[in-house]
């Protein structure tokens, strides 16, 4: 589903982000990316929707070739790769409803499709009650569970969460992880960057280890600090 072999990133600056990395997650699996800030774990994100270009390697996210793809397929692969960021990055001035719908307008989705497909991820969430609420009016969970819902409401075989959790409080956090759970049991992929230590070690799930650009772990559920 996503394999990387020998891929390197080298930023401008002559930082080398990461090197000469090679993994396979498969369709399905839930993997958490941990490391130190800085490590690289942002970085190794953004290479499989193309945020960021490898300097060199290989990298296949399903049936695309990411290094070798031109800048105008990039849209169509960030319908299979939905993204999840710590700072929501919802539009202020649309309503809950409008925020995810408009993922689908983007990419041309009729309007009954729209209003159909909206329902079911808010409802998913738990925010159907609040669809005609603005993102001022939302709690940080709430508009946590605004932006998962934009990520998968194309319907993604990838979900990238980059810290979903940073803002938020534990119980909070544990909500927003049983709706990831959630929608992982229904078949997606769900890759998440993650400093906390508590829900890691609680629900476990393979564990991806960056440090300086490399992996140093890669274990099937894993703790969030491994004890040699």
């Amino acid at each position: 589903m996503i394999e990387m072999m020998n891929l390197t990133k080298r930023y401008g600056n002559g930082l080398t982000a990461l090197r000469n990395i090679s993994v396979q997650i498969d369709q399905g699996e839930f993997v958490y990316l941990v490391g130190p800030s800085g490590a690289g774990k942002s970085t190794f994100s953004k290479l499989i929707y193309r945020e960021e270009k490898a300097t060199s390697g290989y990298i296949q996210v399903g049936p695309f070739n990411v290094i070798k793809m031109s800048n105008r397929d990039v849209p169509y692969l960030r319908r299979h790769v939905g993204v999840i960021y710590q700072d929501f990055k919802l539009l202020p001035k649309l309503t809950v409803f409008e925020n995810v719908a408009y993922a689908m307008e983007v990419v041309g989705r009729r309007p009954k499709e729209i209003q159909k497909r909206v329902n079911e991820v808010l409802d998913l969430v738990n925010l159907k009650h609040k669809m005609r609420t603005f993102p001022d009016e939302l709690s940080g969970g709430e508009q946590q569970r605004v932006s998962i819902a934009r990520a998968i409401v194309n319907t993604p075989s990838v979900v990238i969460a980059d810290e979903p959790t940073g803002n938020l409080d534990p119980e909070t956090s544990l909500e927003i992880m049983r709706i990831l759970d959630t929608i992982n049991t229904q078949g997606t992929t769900v890759l998440m960057a993650t400093h906390n230590r508590q829900i890691v070690d609680t629900i476990r799930h393979r564990v991806i280890e960056i440090e300086n650009g490399e992996i140093v772990r890669d274990q099937k559920e894993g703790d969030y600090e491994y004890v040699h």
